[in-house]
């Protein structure tokens, strides 16, 4: 308890959706393979977590520990290869091992970078992600470390962690580690070490506080830490640290209690999206719509529906950043809006003027009612400016 009482006690922002990010030190057994012992209490906090409306992803470690298991054979410096093929066998276990705990159903969704780094794939991850969570189902996210290679790999599930909440629009970034949260020095080997129980900005200062990783079996330690938490800053999402192996301080997050750090950010994520859609390149081409479109776009904050477009200049496809282009009074063309589309340019040829139920029966297949969708979209003045 001397270093539960080190982090004074704070309330929790308030959250609905929350990603929370259990690490390989937590889940792996002095044994080898994979344990219950922490693994319980995270999983009681989630489920009370549900039983209150809340959302939460889970972003799970410990495939490579668990098939380490079962190929003890393999030395600790194993090829890549051989800790894919660890991977493979160790994703099924972290899996059963969640569920045990669990009543409601559980879905794995192995992820790379370059699943999140391409558009399509991007939004199709969140498509899946969210029609999980709308049927009541939890995903189990990782790194897909079967199939992944070097220069594709996001390198860390704390990073990992931070993508998927700003794919799935959290409100909060939970990370669950083994010490008790940020210091100002590695407290396990620099006794003068104080505890910083709130951070407003991560600077340089700040950054340099954070020690190597502190455990054999995980990859992350307080850097990758600090960066996933600057990475969902940059979301508008704040961040918290707590100590996973700590019941009292799992029992207390139950209750919105904090003994850890939080990581505040002074952007919302409505501010931080809306700053990323304006500045993404656009690619060549356009969605040409009329005046009511324009107006409902620019004016009652409105979905593009396939009722309002004209027609689809270029050949962009589903999940490229597209500028939406209207006819001024005397003719001339300006950029009303832009973001993400949802369909390509020759699907958007063939469901111009079409109305929404028609969608399914021109194109045999929906990615929704809408075009553009108004939460991947910004309303653009002739300045160029937010609205």
């Amino acid at each position: 308890m001397t270093q539960l009482r080190k982090f004074r006690q704070q309330t929790v922002p308030p959250w609905r959706r929350a990603v929370l990010k259990v690490g390989s030190s937590l889940l792996a057994a002095d044994s080898g393979g994979l344990s219950t012992r922490h693994a319980l209490g995270l999983a009681q906090f989630i489920a009370s977590c549900h039983a209150s409306g809340r959302e939460v992803v889970l972003v799970s470690s410990g495939a490579v520990a668990a098939g380490r298991l079962l190929m003890q054979h393999l030395p600790e410096d194993a090829s890549n290869a051989a800790r894919q093929a660890m991977a493979a066998l160790g994703q099924t276990q972290t899996v059963a091992l969640w569920q045990r705990l669990f009543d409601r159903p559980l879905a794995q969704v192995l992820l790379t970078h370059d699943d999140l780094r391409n558009r399509r794939r991007y939004l199709n991850a969140r498509a899946t992600l969210s029609e999980l969570l709308a049927l009541n189902v939890m995903p189990v996210v990782n790194e897909n470390d079967t199939v992944a290679v070097d220069e594709l790999t996001l390198g860390d599930n704390d990073n990992l962690a931070a993508i998927v909440a700003a794919l799935i629009d959290a409100d909060m970034l939970l990370i669950a580690t083994d010490i008790d949260g940020l210091y100002t020095a590695d407290p396990r080997s620099n006794p003068d070490a104080q505890p910083i129980d709130e951070v407003h900005e991560l600077t340089a200062e700040i950054m340099g506080m954070a020690g190597a990783a502190g455990s054999r079996v995980g990859t992350g330690g307080m850097r990758t830490k600090l960066e996933a938490a600057e990475k969902a800053a940059a979301a508008g999402i704040q961040t918290i640290l707590f100590n996973g192996r700590d019941n009292e301080v799992v029992n207390l997050l139950s209750r919105d209690l904090l003994h850890g750090t939080l990581l505040r950010t002074s952007a919302t994520r409505m501010q931080a999206r809306k700053y990323w859609l304006l500045h993404v390149p656009a690619v060549p081409g356009c969605i040409h719509v009329d005046a009511g479109a324009a107006r409902a776009l620019s004016e009652g904050g409105a979905s593009l529906l396939p009722k309002g477009v004209i027609d689809a200049v270029g050949e962009f496809q589903r999940g490229d950043m597209v500028e939406i282009v209207g006819d001024s009074p005397d003719g001339e063309p300006y950029v009303v809006a832009r973001g993400i589309t949802q369909y390509g340019a020759a699907e958007i040829n063939q469901l111009a003027r079409s109305h929404t139920r028609d969608i399914r029966q021109k194109l045999g297949y929906s990615y929704g009612e809408s075009v553009m969708h108004r939460d991947d979209m910004v309303i653009t003045t002739d300045s160029g400016v937010i609205s």
